[in-house]
């Protein structure tokens, strides 16, 4: 008789320590969703937030940048499209500045070339000097070419070159820029009032001066 209940006793305990662990196993394999990974999971795992374009510092700056329209050939998408000369032409702050490429018969050189950067004055740019004076620079072709070519230099430069910088341009002087952020000067007078354009062969920073040859 106490055999018997010693080994009643014995099967007692050893359902109840087993249940536990089948009760584990069976919510183990049932159709629970797993909790996501925490923040150092997803390290190891190699997965990653996608990163918006806007945050890569890598779109168009400054004030003017208001003014370019928002859709069309004259859109930051549509210069994108087409060489420098041909997509300044589609901005109408630009007008002047085309005109004077024209003039000069550069539009060709410039759609032409690879990877280069346009310093590019606005109408009240060009505005800024006497009419008079103006006048007879657009009438003295290699004084104008002199004066277009030395607002190009010859390699694409990313907003972050031109905090301390100093390029050759076509002209064969050098321009110097400076500043931070979204502001910066040229030749330490003109400023950048929109930078980093795209346009298909050139990048393009619109500036409120006109640079002039030393």
């Amino acid at each position: 008789m106490n055999t018997l209940k010693i080994r009643r006793t014995a099967i007692a305990v050893a359902a109840a320590a087993v249940l536990p662990f089948t009760l584990a196993a069976c919510s183990d394999s049932g159709d629970t969703k797993a909790a996501p990974p925490a923040a150092g999971d997803q390290a190891k795992t190699g997965e990653s937030t996608p990163v918006d374009d806007a945050m890569t510092g890598d779109q168009p700056f400054g004030a003017a940048c208001a003014g370019v329209p928002k859709e069309g050939a004259g859109s930051f998408d549509g210069m994108a499209k087409d060489p420098v000369a041909t997509a300044a032409s589609n901005n109408p702050a630009l007008s002047t500045l085309v005109a004077a490429v024209k003039q000069a018969g550069l539009v060709d050189t410039l759609n032409n070339a690879k990877d280069i950067t346009v310093f590019a004055p606005t109408n009240d740019a060009f505005a800024k000097i006497p009419k008079a004076d103006l006048d007879k620079v657009l009438a003295d072709k290699e004084q104008l070419t002199k004066i277009l070519t030395y607002h190009v230099v010859g390699q694409r430069l990313a907003p972050k070159q031109l905090e301390n910088g100093s390029f050759a341009t076509l002209e064969k002087g050098m321009v110097t820029t400076m500043g931070s952020g979204e502001a910066y000067k040229v030749n330490g007078t003109s400023n950048v009032v929109c930078g980093n354009v795209k346009t298909a062969n050139a990048n393009v920073y619109i500036v409120d001066t006109v640079l002039m040859p030393k």
